[in-house]
């Protein structure tokens, strides 16, 4: 099992939309973040308060989904130990440059095949005048529009064998599982993993149609349940289509509103309140199928969607046999 804590945090993610215009505009105007560049096909926002140069990539491509997922190492020398137990179990693809603002970055990918990049040097958020915050130990100003969402908080992939995906996570990367969903059969159905202090940064849950490489959803995390409430009637007021909540998970305990974005992503905003892991020996939390049919934590059941609708869908994946997603 890897060190804990050689992964400092989940840090950007690279989203694919085909419609790139619409989902940056639904970036800006919704979720409060603001573009800080673009080049050709990809554009890059950043998050009010996250310490680096951006938050999130926006590429344009045939399809909805997630190209890559960053994770930030603690250290040069964790980057290169972690980069070690990657190749050691044969999931390496090998060194890239980095996006705008990021150092040499290590690719590899989970054993669904999602694709990681990881890297420690980072170019910290420097903002321009017009966007200078009051508080000097805040990244920028607080947005006047928009939800707003401070950072990125979790991933949300669809897996085909969800504990495979976590074991990677826990002996390579050094991430502890904090919940799970235990089938009758005793199948994993769900893990919820954190690489810091946070109750949960990666998630896998089970892929009801079986395939692989494909996401539930990403999610930005909002200072306060109000915000998420206000998220509601800005949602409505720009036609932006709610799938369910505002409600609290029984799971984690997170305050949630789920949406879709122009693209085709669905996009949680949630407010994940005070739940820190604090407890270095975490007794994991192990969600049966009775207890998971009671639905959410205040009574609403899980509506269907949320078991089937995931990006790419299953005619987009089959279409992206024998690609590279990530770099087509």
């Amino acid at each position: 099992m890897a060190p804990r804590h050689e992964i400092a945090h989940l840090a950007h993610v690279q989203l694919l939309t085909p419609k790139l215009d619409e989902s940056v505009r639904f970036c800006t105007d919704f979720l409060g973040l603001r573009v800080v560049g673009a080049a050709g096909d990809l554009v890059y926002l950043h998050a009010w308060d996250d310490y680096q140069h951006h938050t999130l990539t926006l590429r344009a491509h045939r399809h909805a989904g997630i190209a890559r997922t960053y994770l930030r190492a603690a250290s040069s020398e964790a980057l290169h130990q972690r980069v070690a137990a990657i190749e050691a179990v044969g999931r390496g693809i090998g060194w890239t440059d980095g996006e705008p603002g990021f150092g040499p970055t290590y690719l590899f990918t989970d054993p669904d095949g999602h694709e990681f990049g990881l890297y420690y040097e980072a170019e910290w958020f420097e903002c321009g005048p017009d966007i200078r915050p009051s508080l000097k130990n805040q990244a920028a100003a607080y947005p006047s529009g928009g939800v707003p969402a401070r950072r990125l908080d979790h991933v949300n992939f669809l897996g085909k064998t969800p504990v495979d995906n976590r074991d990677f996570l826990v002996d390579a990367l050094g991430a502890m599982t904090t919940e799970q969903i235990v089938l009758d059969s005793g199948t994993v159905a769900g893990t919820w993993t954190t690489f810091t202090n946070k109750s949960y940064d990666i998630v896998y849950t089970k892929d009801n149609l079986g395939k692989s490489g494909r996401l539930h959803h990403i999610a930005f995390a909002a200072d306060s349940r109000h915000d998420i409430l206000r998220a509601c009637d800005v949602a409505l007021d720009q036609g932006v289509f709610i799938e369910t909540g505002p409600h609290k998970h029984a799971i984690q305990q997170t305050f949630f509103l789920y949406v879709y974005e122009p693209g085709g992503n669905r996009i949680e905003l949630c407010n994940p309140g005070a739940r820190l892991i604090l407890a270095p020996d975490w007794k994991q939390v192990d969600w049966t199928e009775t207890e998971r049919a009671k639905g959410q934590a205040w009574g609403l059941k899980t509506i269907e969607s949320f078991h089937t609708h995931g990006t790419p869908t299953a005619e987009e994946l089959a279409s992206d046999a024998g690609t590279d997603v990530a770099n087509c």
